[in-house]
């Protein structure tokens, strides 16, 4: 029964990602509102759309059902099946979690995109999770060593914010600088997949700014010990910028950016089911960190109590030490069952689909194991393997969206 309620619940956090549950609140038939502004539809000749990310989609579906749309440009990974079949929008498909020339592609498309419009039009960027990688237009550096830089960087240990923070001092369109194109009025929702919110680092602050520095990355780089690992262009890149040779990112933002969802509405939902399935709540927002540290924090709050469901949300970061398959969620999940008690269940996935190098969102697991029996599996970054044996793996799909993760400590009378 306990599984069931479980799944309820965190399929009430996924169900509650959807943009279509958003963009109404900032859309209406008539008035677009953005941050402290509005912008009414009638002042416009063509509204436009360039949707990035795993939700650009099913975003683009939604803001379409209630303005005139003249057409645009859709970018989202190549696994997906688009959730929008007109012909006026261009779909454009590249690679996820490291750029392809397809993200290049897509870069180029934007810029002459956004060229071409008219004074008189109006531009509504659509941003979600994955367009840092979906979006790339190399600068200083190939195609091959920002590939190789970011699968350095996502095996670092480094946190979302650190990584975007290269990713942005490496390209030609992040931190704002594909905004260069922009001949019209624009806009920008934006669905978050950063804990803190932040717009700079939200795809890489494509539409918005940079408040990081070269010297910043240079501190990243020495904190996770990446002197020997990165190429040596992208090291040449960012200390040549960090001594001022190399013009630094854009630090205001040139067009309104709105924040429409984010990972505590997930939160909030999944609160509201266990309220109605009888559970005492604890919400744990904001879950950052080392994998490993972030598993003591959340069952500190565990207070193993029947009828306590412990909910929690955010993104946390694995070490990559072996070459096994599993993704963040799932070596979380892999880590907790060692300590849970009995009739306690545990289970965090995902708001996209995905988690790590595999094809499932997360895992849900039941029952205590040894810590001798899940050893091997850790040391080897190897938790789907484990799942995969002893059952637990769960398996959504893409979602097309992109809300962070979630989970949740369940324990039943």
């Amino acid at each position: 029964m306990s599984k069931s309620d479980a799944m309820k619940i965190i399929h009430s956090g996924i169900a509650s990602s959807k943009p279509e549950n958003f963009i109404k609140k900032y859309v209406s038939k008539n008035l677009l509102r953005c941050g402290t502004r509005s912008f009414a539809v009638s002042d416009y000749g063509n509204i436009w759309i360039v949707a990035m990310g795993k939700a650009a989609d099913t975003m683009t579906k939604s803001i379409a059902k209630i303005i005139p749309i003249a057409g645009g440009i859709v970018v989202i990974p190549k696994n997906y099946a688009p959730v929008i079949r007109n012909k006026k929008f261009q779909i454009v498909r590249a690679g996820h979690p490291t750029p392809d020339s397809g993200s290049v592609f897509a870069g180029k498309t934007i810029r002459a995109f956004l060229k071409n419009t008219s004074c008189k039009d109006l531009v509504v960027f659509l941003v979600s999770g994955g367009t840092s990688s979906l979006v790339c237009a190399p600068e200083g550096v190939t195609l091959e060593q920002k590939i190789k830089t970011s699968r350095i960087l996502l095996e670092s240990g480094a946190s979302i914010n650190e990584i975007n923070a290269i990713r942005k001092h490496i390209s030609a369109v992040k931190g704002g600088k594909i905004l260069d194109s922009l001949c019209c009025t624009a806009i920008s929702y934006v669905m978050s997949d950063v804990v803190n919110n932040d717009l700079g680092s939200i795809g890489s602050g494509i539409v918005f700014c940079d408040k990081t520095t070269f010297s910043d990355c240079i501190g990243i780089v020495k904190k996770y010990g990446l002197e020997k690992k990165l190429p040596k262009s992208v090291l040449s890149r960012l200390r040549l910028g960090a001594m001022g040779k190399i013009s630094e990112t854009p630090k205001k933002p040139k067009i309104p950016n709105q924040i429409i969802a984010q990972n505590s509405d997930c939160l909030d939902a999944m609160r509201t089911t266990a309220k109605k399935l009888g559970y005492s709540t604890l919400v744990y927002p904001k879950l950052t960190g080392d994998v490993e540290l972030a598993a003591k924090k959340i069952l500190k709050k565990f207070n193993a109590q029947n009828n306590t469901c412990v909910i929690f949300g955010g993104e946390t970061t694995v070490k990559v030490r072996g070459n096994g398959k599993g993704g963040r969620n799932q070596e979380l999940v892999l880590r907790m069952i060692s300590q849970l008690p009995t009739k306690t269940l545990v289970a965090s996935l995902g708001t996209d689909g995905i988690d790590g190098n595999t094809k499932n969102a997360g895992a849900i697991f039941d029952h205590p194991v040894s810590r001798n029996l899940i050893k091997q599996y850790l040391e080897n970054n190897d938790s789907n393997s484990f799942f995969a044996k002893h059952g637990g793996l769960i398996t959504t799909k893409p979602t097309h969206s992109n809300l962070l993760d979630i989970g949740l400590i369940l324990k039943k009378l």
